[in-house]
């Protein structure tokens, strides 16, 4: 067997065993379709990366994110936003949203850092279809913003519990909609803004919180080989994520930032990444 189809096959299976553990274990047939689709999609979008298509990561984000836009969120009226995680952990139920964070935005980013945005977020789909793919200018240090988006989801879900607000079903799947439309509004308005499709995701988003902390021990992530490094800087000026891909080390700069979109590797001039 070919190498170039080793990582697709083991992503792939790693998601196999996520869809049969959970769908013996929570007697739930949709969970062997729902975590098999997504397993092909981004084993699918490795394949085409490996072949060098142009638009691999785009085809994952596509298959992925509208999946989960418009199938789980739209059709099934599962709010997959933040709101719905701290609704069902509320609850206490572990199913959709719970299950969710746990594999792609708690757990998951050990093995694939914030893989999730370069290749499943909905809110990112859309974004990175914007003009401004390079960041025109340096980060800026707004992060601490998404900890206030972060606490805001949490209390207004928090709330709804603690004044018994009837209806809670209903209210999240209305949540999800205009959360979402908020999200877009708010995402374009900074990138425009900005000059920068990533600024949401840089200072906005409160998936982050849990996705920064695990990031840093991730096993899949960016490096460089230093000996073949020339020090052209390319890598970095066409990071979306403002990371320093030149330094090999966890420690490097924005290190928790990177999605893992390859635009450095495909960049680079001596195939040192």
């Amino acid at each position: 067997m070919k190498r170039i189809y080793l990582l697709p096959i083991m992503m792939l299976a790693l998601f196999e065993i996520i869809a049969v553990t959970l769908w013996l274990t929570m007697d739930n047939l949709f969970y062997l379709f729902n975590f098999s689709y997504i397993g092909g999609s981004i084993a699918l979008g490795i394949f085409l990366f490996l072949r060098k298509h142009r638009y691999a990561r785009r085809v994952t984000q596509l298959l992925v994110g509208l999946y989960m836009l418009l199938y789980l969120g739209l059709i099934c009226n599962e709010n997959m936003q933040i709101e719905g995680f701290w609704y069902y952990l509320f609850t206490g139920v572990f199913e959709a949203a719970t299950i969710h964070y746990a594999v792609a935005k708690i757990f998951g980013p050990l093995l694939f850092g914030r893989g999730w945005c370069g290749y499943a977020c909905w809110t990112a789909m859309v974004l990175d279809f914007l003009p401004y793919k390079k960041p025109a200018q340096p980060r800026k240090k707004l992060g601490w913003i998404r900890y206030i988006t972060f606490a805001v989801s949490l209390f207004f879900v928090a709330a709804l519990f603690l004044t018994h607000v009837g209806n809670l079903e209903k209210i999240m799947f209305w949540s999800f909609l205009i959360g979402n439309l908020l999200y877009y509004a708010v995402g374009i308005g900074l990138a425009f803004l900005f000059k920068d499709n990533r600024a949401f995701c840089k200072y906005i988003c409160p998936i982050t919180v849990f996705l920064k902390p695990m990031s840093y021990f991730s096993l899949l992530r960016v490096r460089c080989d230093t000996s073949k490094c020339i020090s052209c800087g390319k890598c970095i000026q066409v990071c979306p994520m403002n990371v320093d891909v030149m330094n090999p080390s966890r420690k490097r700069k924005n290190g928790t930032e990177c999605i893992l979109c390859f635009e450095c590797a495909k960049s680079c001039p001596k195939n040192a990444l």
